[in-house]
């Protein structure tokens, strides 16, 4: 198998999932290197108490195979970050995928590097995507040449799985969903806002207004300046 090198994208805030989740299936790609790069070597906090180490800096990793941008309340900072707005962009610059999770896909849209594709991020800022000159689609995953996206969250699984398969090769991209025992069963029919019912999706965009007050105006004055 040809070494497959892949950059995951870390800031503060980001959402954990977002990023381990997809970064353990991608750990299975075979021949390789993957790291977590963010401005320096310090811990960076995540929305879920604890922190990563990241394993390179801006600095260190300059090209990659794969570049992925998990999302989170932290992304609006990213996206408003200069530095790496443009780390983004060199390293999207010769990647052969430019890949994110949930709403790592606004940062992919600010740095210009989704403008004519198709995409998709988290179902609640799903209409924001065409802000960015992007073409919002409502699926889990979706490949638009070499751009993929995935919805939110829990979906960077599945997006790491397709993305392996498309890498490496169903059979391989197979024997990774057995080897991690992905054959979900949720408890609860809530995870998309047609099944959660109305109640559910304002009671959690009520919460999400208190985490991260501004958040949709930010995102569109960023589309805005470009």
């Amino acid at each position: 198998m040809k070494p497959v090198s892949t950059a995951f994208l870390l800031f503060p805030n980001v959402t954990q999932l977002d990023l381990t989740g997809p970064a353990q299936v991608l750990s299975r790609m075979g021949p390789g290197k993957l790291d977590l790069v963010a401005k320096t070597l310090e811990p960076v906090p995540t929305d879920a108490g604890f922190s990563i180490l990241p394993t390179a800096t801006f600095a260190d990793v300059r090209q990659a195979d794969i570049l992925c941008i998990p999302g989170g309340f932290g992304i609006h900072d990213a996206m408003e970050d200069a530095e790496t707005i443009a780390w983004v962009q060199e390293v999207a610059a010769a990647a052969e995928w430019v890949t994110s999770v949930c709403t790592g896909a606004l940062l992919l849209g600010a740095a210009g590097l989704l403008r004519g594709y198709k995409a998709t991020t988290h179902w609640a800022s799903h209409e924001q995507l065409a802000w960015f000159g992007a073409e919002p689609v409502k699926e889990r995953v979706v490949f638009d040449r070499n751009r993929v996206t995935g919805g939110g969250v829990t979906a960077g699984i599945d997006f790491a799985l397709a993305l392996t398969a498309a890498v490496r090769g169903e059979a391989h991209a197979r024997m990774v969903q057995l080897s991690l025992e992905y054959d979900p069963a949720p408890p609860f029919d809530s995870g998309s806002p047609e099944r959660a019912g109305e109640a559910l999706v304002a009671a959690y965009e009520a919460r999400a207004a208190r985490l991260a007050p501004g958040r949709e105006a930010r995102v569109r004055a960023v589309a805005d300046r470009m």
